[in-house]
């Protein structure tokens, strides 16, 4: 005798001596496609209608569901979507109504919505094109003029395009697009390159990532590097002189190029690269995302090509794999993501998507919270105390103070955000929340504060880039159109910039703890005082 029963236990255990665990169906995905055809032609036969076929983006969407009824939601499905059709001779996915997983709410597929940009990111100008044809040969020439032009701001090229140009635009860039500079990142693309070449001149086969080890340590070998550049920068006053930029630039790169001849892929971009653990935490802010349907590259694909790279397949073209080994289906933020399109251009099975989404919403589902990446956070609110930091010896009553005061005074200036932020918390007894959790929702004041300090550079240098362009090169470039925002513009543009990014972190701390309002007053009077704070120093 068998019995079959949908629950663990039954009235009739003392019968049983044999137990058959048959696994549930969102485990199995791969077996949805032949349940679906048996289904529609169980329904089609007892109905007597034609049967008709289901098209690929149907199955798609019934693989990326998990299914909380079993086979029973899949048959219901089935047999409404037959019902939908009406003896149409294809079932597309809008006669599949599947509830949209936790997941998935607030998601719009961009590469749905916008073929035009799927081809594009599929196409060899995203990004390698715009890489080796133009930044690869670009780069060199801004390191030189760093090195060997002018050395002051209103007579070079690199100070101007570096700090008036790059670093407000890039910050601008967080919310909307994300982590992409990295996918155009020059220290990363002579990475690349060296190492091709190296693996010509002398072939070797890579280390393979030490990735216990740099799960562990790389994100506090990252925040100490910036801590070093940050403090190189103040007390060395890298902004106004152009070859210690450059030089800069040059050790960034030396750091990609030489973790490239040793490790496979782009070791240095996702564990130890400044720039990119920057991008990286800004790019949890992000209104863009890229993953993957966990449900199709269950069900559909066994070669990993997004992940291990491989040859042409389908639709999918011949790849490499990801350069920072992160699978788009496991994705939990945006950390680990360049925005290169390598996967989408890999997946043979459309799985990969471009999503818009409510601004941070990792930060308060999935997102899994880091020490060292708290302490980065921390020190990049502490970056914008540190511009200041004459202002500050002045209220220490040092007028004249040596090197080494300045330094001990650059750190503390560097930590004292951060451990205020902690002091604060650990005031507020039997937190529910976790500090190390909690602290992201400082992350938009973080982002608002820097971005404020470099408006009036974006705002006023950056317009001179053609006058001092000309200036280079021992030109007259006085006639040359140019422009500068009013000091009361830039001043009430830093004054929003940080409002709506205090608001924002309001918002976001609420998010994460999920207390009441009325609990809430504690945290918030934390935030609402770093942001005076940075306010009355700008």
């Amino acid at each position: 005798m068998i019995l079959i029963a949908e629950k663990k236990s039954c009235d009739c255990q003392d019968l049983v001596r044999h137990q058959i665990k048959v696994p549930p169906l969102r485990v199995t995905k791969a077996d949805i496609e032949a349940l679906v055809n048996y289904y529609i032609a169980f329904y089609c036969r007892q109905r007597g209608i034609p049967k008709p076929r289901i098209t690929p983006e149907a199955l798609r969407r019934l693989q990326n569901y998990d299914f909380p009824g079993n086979l029973r939601e899949l048959a219901s499905l089935v047999e409404r979507a037959l019902v939908q059709a009406a003896g149409a001779e294809l079932l597309t996915e809008e006669v599949f109504w599947p509830e949209r997983s936790r997941q998935r709410r607030f998601r719009w597929n961009l590469l749905n919505a916008y073929p035009q940009l799927r081809a594009f990111l599929r196409s060899p100008w995203w990004p390698d094109r715009l890489n080796y044809g133009l930044i690869l040969w670009l780069f060199p020439l801004i390191i030189a003029i760093g090195l060997w032009g002018p050395q002051d701001r209103q007579h070079n090229f690199t100070l101007n395009l570096f700090w008036a140009w790059w670093w407000p635009l890039s910050l601008l860039i967080f919310p909307f697009l994300g982590r992409i500079w990295c996918a155009v990142c020059p220290f990363m693309i002579y990475g690349e390159v060296l190492q091709t070449l190296s693996l010509k001149i002398w072939p070797r086969k890579l280390r393979p990532w030490p990735r216990q080890l740099a799960e562990r340590w790389g994100g506090w070998v990252l925040f100490g590097l910036f801590a070093v550049i940050l403090l190189w920068e103040e007390l060395w006053d890298l902004p106004n002189t152009a070859y210690l930029s450059s030089w800069l630039l040059i050790l960034i790169t030396a750091g990609a190029v030489i973790f490239s001849q040793l490790y496979e892929r782009r070791f240095w971009c996702r564990y130890l690269c400044p720039i990119g653990g920057m991008n990286g935490l800004f790019g949890k802010l992000s209104i863009i995302e890229l993953r993957a349907q966990q449900g199709v590259c269950a069900a559909s694909c066994q070669t990993y090509q997004c992940y291990r790279g491989g040859p042409a397949l389908g639709e999918g073209q011949e790849t490499g794999g990801c350069p920072v080994y992160s699978h788009p289906a496991q994705l939990t933020d945006n950390r680990n993501c360049v925005l290169c399109m390598t996967c989408l251009k890999a997946c043979p099975h459309r799985s990969v998507e471009v999503n818009l989404r409510p601004p941070a919403i990792d930060l308060w589902t999935s997102h899994k919270a880091t020490a060292a990446e708290v302490c980065l956070l921390f020190l990049l609110l502490g970056a914008v105390v540190l511009h200041h930091l004459p202002v500050l010896l002045g209220w220490l009553g040092f007028e004249e103070p040596n090197f080494w005061l300045q330094g001990m005074t650059a750190m503390m200036a560097l930590a004292l955000p951060g451990l205020l932020a902690w002091s604060w918390h650990q005031m507020q007894r039997q937190s529910a929340v976790p500090f190390v959790r909690f602290a992201y929702g400082y992350l938009p004041l973080v982002l608002g504060a820097n971005l404020a300090y470099y408006l009036p550079l974006g705002l006023g240098e950056a317009g001179q880039l053609l006058p001092v362009t000309f200036a280079t090169f021992g030109l007259d470039g006085a006639s040359l159109p140019s422009w500068q925002a009013h000091p009361a513009v830039i001043g009430f543009l830093q004054t929003t910039t940080l409002v709506v990014s205090t608001l924002a972190s309001l918002i976001l701390t609420q998010k994460i703890t999920r207390l009441p309002l009325r609990q809430m007053w504690h945290p918030w009077l934390g935030i609402l005082a770093l942001a005076w704070g940075i306010a009355y120093l700008l």
